[in-house]
Formats: structure tokens, sequence, C-alpha cells
């Protein structure tokens, strides 16, 4: 059953990195990387498609196998990301673009293994759902605001780090809705940051620095999340010695690879047209 979850979650990884590529090509060829325009263009929706297949995959793998198995096979989408963006551009990946990626990927397998299984049915009162609301709101606009006056790599990471700030929310808010120990109005709740995430994503895709702000994206959603469980539902982090020193390596590759992977990666065709309308 492990070789079959593992084959699962490579298999959601590829098709999620695929939606991620197909998303990203149409937000940078658009002068309009807006959702209600990207809507109209079926690439953009047959990207959308994509990524909810590789999400269903990935939860029917956890069914089959350990989360220490299925959690790394997910990280891989950053590798097949790479060059399913470049096959969209009729090029070949640059091989710096993909050691970036491995190194990246390596990082964030580290940090998934050392993150404690979480444990008990996870319970949020309405005090708690409006904090976790107004916190993951207060970063995400912090790191808009920033990304106003960065350069287009920077612009591109910090989107998407927003982006992954609020789907970490969402996907919080998700879980204890799932596990029955939330209120009926977090229901009417999820939609609105999984939203404004989605529309932030676009924008950070359509900067041009498609590798980067995938990687910040895989990055910021689920260490937003443990966060978020650690403060808020009581969820165990890394205890000890060798889990921190772990966790600090892991944390120090993923950001050098990210910072490698903006200098060796090509902005896309469009990014003069795209940088100055996402810098608005």
């Amino acid at each position: 059953m492990t070789v079959l979850a593992a084959g699962l979650a490579l298999l959601g990884s590829l098709f999620f990195a695929l939606g991620a590529a197909l998303q990203q090509f149409e937000a940078s060829s658009t002068s309009r990387a807006v959702l209600r325009h990207l809507v109209r263009r079926p690439r953009w929706l047959l990207g959308g498609l994509a990524i909810a297949a590789g999400t269903a995959l990935h939860v029917v793998a956890l069914k089959y196998g350990p989360l220490t198995v299925v959690q790394p096979m997910g990280v891989a989408s950053l590798l097949f990301a790479l060059p399913c963006a470049a096959a969209l551009r009729r090029r070949r990946p640059r091989p710096g673009e993909l050691a970036a990626a491995a190194v990246i990927s390596i990082g964030l397998i580290g940090l998934v293994l050392v993150v404690p299984d979480q444990g008990g049915d996870p319970h949020l009162g309405t005090g708690e759902a409006v904090a976790l609301l107004a916190g993951a709101a207060a970063a995400s606009l912090a790191l808009w605001t920033a990304a106003r006056q960065a350069s287009p790599a920077a612009r591109a990471c910090l989107l998407a780090m927003g982006a992954g700030v609020l789907y970490g929310a969402t996907a919080t808010l998700t879980r204890v809705l799932v596990d029955g120990g939330g209120e009926f109005w977090f229901l009417l709740a999820v939609p609105m940051p999984a939203l404004i995430a989605l529309a932030l994503l676009q924008r950070a895709y359509a900067v041009g620095h498609f590798g980067v702000a995938f990687a910040a994206l895989q990055v910021s959603d689920p260490l937003t999340a443990v966060v978020f469980g650690a403060l808020l539902l009581g969820e165990p982090l890394p205890t000890g010695v060798a889990a921190v020193l772990t966790a600090l390596a892991a944390a120090a590759l993923t950001a050098a690879g990210t910072v490698s992977l903006a200098r060796t990666t090509p902005m896309s065709p469009s990014h003069d047209v795209t940088a100055r309308r996402t810098a608005r």
C-alpha cells in the first residue's frame, strides 16, 4: 500500500505542477491577470482542473500510506512544474533552475519530516477563528504592500507568500470543519480567503518568475497551517535539538534555493507589461 500511496502522490504532484504551469502561462500572457478575465480562458480553466485532480490524488494517497511518505512526494511538484512551464514557453529548463529546485525540494522535505504528526480532534471557537482570519488577512496585506515596491523576483515571491498564508488559513478552517470541531459560519467564511489567495497567486504568476512564485507558495502554505495549528489548535511543533537543527538547516536550504532560482529562472516574455501591472 505504501508504494501505491507514493505513486498516487507523485501523480498528484505532476497534475498539480501542470495545472500551476498552465495558469501561470495564461496569467503572464494577458494584460489583465484578474480572475474575471482568466476564467474565460480555456487553458487557465484546464489548469484549475489539473490542480483539483492533483489535490484529489494527494488526498487518496493519504488513505493508503503514511504522511511521512505522501508529503515528501507532494514536494516533487516543484521539480515537475519547471519543465512544464519551460515546455509551454518552448524552451528547455536550465540546469541551474533544476538544481535550485532540487535544493528547495530537499529543504521542504526536511521541513515536512520534522513536523510531528497531528493528533486529537481540532476545535476552534468563534474568537479563535476570527483571530485566524484577521491574522492571515493582516499578514497577506503586509506582504502585498511590500511587494508593490519590490523587484520583480521579490514581488513574485511576496505575492505568492501572501497567497500561501491565506491558503494555510483556509486549510486550517477546512480541517476543523471536516473533523466537526467548528461553527457553521466557518463554512461560509472558507471561500473568501481562498478566492483572495487565488487572485493574489495569479498576480504573482503574472510577474514572470514562475519558479520563485511556486516555491514561495509551497513553503508558505504548509508552514502557515503548522503555525496556526500550533497557536490555535494546540498541535505540537518540532522539539529536541536534532529536530530543531534539522528544521533550521532545511529552512536555510529552502531559502538559498529560492534565491538561486530567482537568479537563474528567466522572466516570461510579457514581463514588462505584467510587472508594471502587478506593482499597482
